[in-house]
């Protein structure tokens, strides 16, 4: 099916009455609560930073836990930077996982429906909201005018490096995003901790699903290379059930859980590292 046409009918399916324009509304009638996350966000997220967290998280040393309790581990997470939905993270895991079962697809699928947030789990770490949850974006390079609240950029101290306000930056034209630094949180963090157990398109789905700018404004081009190219499309065929699953109508969890501690099973051990 084509991607417009995909987008359509799982919207249709799942906004439940909401109009499109009513979802991801990123400027100055956004909740004061979102705009100061992405001053912060947008102020702290250098390359550096963003360099130095992935070499720190990606070695895994934060205990071994299993998939299901440590969505329960991070059920009391409220996101400062969604001011789409009001439910808890569980209940928007499930869900997103709900949506995509409805239209029959992979059981690889639904999982990552089901996980695709574990990485907010950051925050239990000490980890400020700011690096953890929000739009992601290259960094090291010249940040695209289509990420959202670009204007506050002007105060990251990356702004006064050349090198970095380039459009290739410190990396070479399609280098692949592989190579890219994005600005760290829950995506990047997921996408180490699971890397070993999902197909190569679920981790695109994680790695990259708040990567906007790339997924769904078409920024960066020039430093996608094929295979991003082709993956990006199952990013964005995953997208529309993130977003326009979102409403109010909560889960049944405890009916729910049996099958999704199932579907966990299939691909994970009982504990994996962290």
């Amino acid at each position: 099916m084509n991607l417009d046409l995909w987008d359509d009918h799982v919207r249709s399916r799942y906004q439940q009455g909401r109009k499109q324009e009513e979802y991801r509304v990123f400027d100055e009638s956004s909740p004061q609560g979102v705009k100061d996350f992405y001053m912060l966000n947008h102020r702290h997220q250098t390359h550096s930073f963003a360099k130095g967290k992935r070499a720190e998280y990606e070695t895994l040393q934060k205990g071994k836990r299993g998939i299901w309790e440590m969505m329960e581990f991070l059920n009391t997470l409220v996101d400062d930077s969604d001011p789409d939905t009001d439910l808890s993270q569980i209940e928007h895991n499930l869900q997103t996982a709900e949506a995509i079962r409805a239209d029959g697809h992979p059981r690889w699928f639904q999982l990552t429906g089901l996980i695709h947030d574990l990485g907010k789990v950051l925050c239990s770490y000490g980890e400020p909201q700011w690096a953890v949850v929000g739009d992601t974006f290259p960094t090291g390079c010249r940040w695209s005018e289509k990420i959202v609240f670009h204007d506050y950029f002007a105060w990251n101290p990356d702004s006064a490096i050349a090198e970095y306000q380039t459009e290739n930056g410190v990396y070479e034209a399609g280098c692949g995003l592989d190579q890219v630094h994005i600005s760290f949180g829950h995506d990047e963090y997921l996408y180490h901790v699971v890397k070993e157990y999902l197909p190569e398109e679920a981790l695109y789905m994680i790695r990259y699903h708040s990567c906007y700018s790339i997924h769904r404004e078409g920024a960066y081009g020039h430093l996608l290379n094929e295979k991003d190219r082709r993956m990006l499309d199952w990013v964005r065929k995953f997208n529309p059930y993130d977003l326009y699953s979102k409403g109010n109508t909560k889960p049944d969890e405890k009916a729910l859980k049996p099958y999704y501690l199932d579907l966990i099973h299939e691909y994970f051990p009982a504990e994996i590292r962290w």
